[in-house]
């Protein structure tokens, strides 16, 4: 009989019945092997940590913006105190010159004292258009506050999930250098050919190239077969190479 994928057998001279055996351990492995990597990819744990991650970005964002409005706004601030400390120097000082006795002239004496009313009436400008700024800060600074506190929140969660990723992973990859291990140690038992043959059937049919006969069924992709075969096959020597005639995989009696 030839041994075409299609759902023959042929036969493989001088291979005893366990050879087949080790070939379905193999397929156990890489079984395992393709669940621990899925696990590894799809933690969910990553789409967590990516959701807070976006949220710290968008936070952040936020945040930058809410600060140079506060920063413009503290700019002006510092700029009315400027005037205003410079202005109160300056009346000071008319004040002390007019009071001090050192300027005797009614003229100049006016003229001090109509800048100093000037002055007065400058800084209490001054001071209103600074309330105002600071009354603006205020909701401001509250923002930034509670921005502040969420940002500490989601830093939180964002290393918590770090922390339980990088353990999951670790341990996954513990598994996966340990099934590989294993793996190799099944594949020193099975022929180069047959190997081959079984790594071409599970590249092509979803990763499994050998499965077990159960009952009349093929595990592999669970379908009946006929009478006669599921007869025919186990009749057949037992280093021969049985494949399933509805998938084409190798099947293990």
């Amino acid at each position: 009989m030839t041994a075409d994928e299609t759902g023959n057998a042929d036969e493989v001279p001088a291979r005893p019945g366990d050879i087949f055996e080790h070939l379905l351990v193999v397929q156990d492995h890489d079984t395992g092997l393709n669940q621990l990597r899925h696990r590894r990819s799809t933690l969910p744990e990553q789409a967590e940590l990516a959701g807070v991650e976006g949220r710290l970005t968008a936070l952040e964002a936020r945040a930058a913006e809410v600060q140079s409005e506060r920063d413009g706004l503290g700019v002006r601030q510092a700029d009315l105190e400027g005037q205003i400390e410079a202005s109160r120097a300056r009346q000071s000082e008319l004040e002390r010159r007019m009071y001090g006795g050192q300027v005797s002239a009614s003229r100049d004496l006016q003229a001090m004292d109509e800048e100093v009313t000037h002055l007065k009436r400058r800084i209490s400008e001054l001071e209103d258009r600074e309330i105002e700024i600071m009354e603006a800060l205020e909701p401001i600074d509250t923002a930034l506050q509670t921005a502040e506190a969420e940002r500490q929140v989601l830093r939180a969660d964002r290393d918590r999930l770090q922390r339980v990723i990088a353990e999951a992973l670790s341990r996954i990859d513990a598994d996966i250098a340990s099934q590989t291990e294993e793996r190799q140690t099944a594949m020193a038992s099975v022929p180069a050919d047959l190997l081959a043959r079984y790594e071409r059937l599970r590249a092509s049919l979803g990763g499994t190239g050998a499965a077990r006969l159960v009952g009349g069924s093929c595990s592999g992709c669970h379908l009946t077969l006929p009478a006669m075969e599921v007869d025919r096959i186990r009749k057949a020597p037992a280093d021969e190479v049985i494949t399933c005639d509805q998938c084409g995989r190798i099947l293990v009696r």
